[in-house]
């Protein structure tokens, strides 16, 4: 119980500490049309305000010192559902090709930033998958307990074998019973031949220090050892980096990107940047309304189909609206960012994995 109450205030942690990263990025100035001022000086600079914001510094020209006022203030930063969150989200799952045009072309002040959504998203995401239960496992074996339950699994398929060998001694000549024990036995040694190596294997692994596995020591004493000695811990770390450094999924997407528009020199890298964080802000929140529809009594294996086959629909219509292309110019690149993307994915891991060795 004490854990699970761990891992919600710690999702819940999680959740408010990418809200506000969101929030510090994405201020409200813009968000609200201008109203008649309700008199008197800016209570922070003494300028004279003309709409509901200060123009010389950005303070809120009401300011109300009540507890109601505190906690929808509470709640307004930490969920950052304001006016421009709720122009954005139904651009961003529908239009999302139409958005990224519109704010790549300079009208910016009616959407949430492409990376204030995609703090909010990432940190929102990896929140929920902890609520939900969708977390790595911590109690997987090292090589030591592997090399254990190995040498266990040799002595009883050594007995096994043992056994066998007797009941077919006892046997008569001829004996229809001795052809099916003899394919037993031919498979208990097979068995008892593979636990045998992967016993020496395991073994040297768990006692010498200095054994290698691939050879460079880097590797070998690195991140490879931490991986034998203790797995569990490293995975937790490779799930505490996914979230920590899922910026760098931006920088390593561009580039893809921009190489299937490398002979269309109007776009450059940000336009791609932009079209790269709103696609992984989207990605984020479908997951986020996925994994909780499946913790629900009404998840099923649809809910499995739609996140294998919104992102696509998505993407396509992203690519569409945003570059301006034909059904065909938009179909091929979907093609190739689809393969794109698992390059993208293997390159994020294993940046992940030389994170988590240090």
């Amino acid at each position: 119980m004490s854990g699970d109450l761990g891992d919600i205030s710690g999702a819940v942690g999680d959740l408010v500490t990418g809200s506000a990263a969101a929030r510090a990025l994405e201020p409200d100035h813009g968000g609200a049309a201008l109203t008649k001022n309700a008199g008197g000086s800016c209570l922070n600079c003494g300028a004279d305000p003309l709409g509901n914001f200060c123009q010389s510094c950005g303070q809120k020209v009401q300011v109300r010192r009540t507890l109601s006022a505190l906690g929808h203030d509470l709640i307004h930063g930490v969920l950052h559902l304001d006016g421009k969150f709720w122009r954005t989200l139904p651009l961003l799952t529908l239009k999302p090709g139409q958005l990224t045009r519109r704010y790549i072309d300079g009208e910016r002040a009616k959407f949430v930033s492409p990376m204030a959504m995609f703090l909010f998203g990432v940190f929102a995401m990896f929140a929920v998958f902890q609520i939900v239960g969708l977390s790595v496992p911590s109690d997987i074996e090292g090589s030591e307990d592997i090399a254990q339950g190995m040498a266990s699994a040799e002595k009883e398929i050594r007995g096994q074998v043992v056994d066998l060998e007797k009941q077919l001694a006892e046997l008569e000549p001829g004996d229809p019973e001795k052809e099916r024990l003899d394919e037993e036995l031919v498979q208990a040694r097979a068995a008892l031949n593979g636990v045998t190596t992967g016993k020496s294997f395991t073994g040297a692994m768990a006692r010498d220090p200095d054994f290698k596995v691939t050879g460079f020591d880097a590797l070998d004493k690195g991140i490879i050892k931490k991986w034998q000695q203790n797995p569990g811990l490293m995975l937790y770390k490779l799930q505490a980096n996914a979230y920590k450094f899922s910026w760098l999924l931006i920088p390593i997407s561009v580039p893809f990107v921009w190489l299937i528009f490398a002979f269309r020199r109007q776009f450059r890298a940000y336009d791609h940047a932009i079209f790269v964080t709103y696609s992984i802000s989207f990605v984020s929140l479908l997951f986020i309304t996925a994994s909780l529809i499946a913790a629900s009594p009404i998840g099923g294996p649809w809910v499995f189909a739609a996140v294998v086959l919104i992102p696509p629909i998505h993407l396509y219509k992203q690519l569409r609206g945003t570059y301006q292309l034909g059904r065909f110019g938009a179909l091929w690149r979907l093609l190739a960012l689809s393969v794109f993307i698992w390059i993208i994915i293997i390159l994020f891991l294993q940046a992940l994995l030389l994170l988590g060795a240090f």
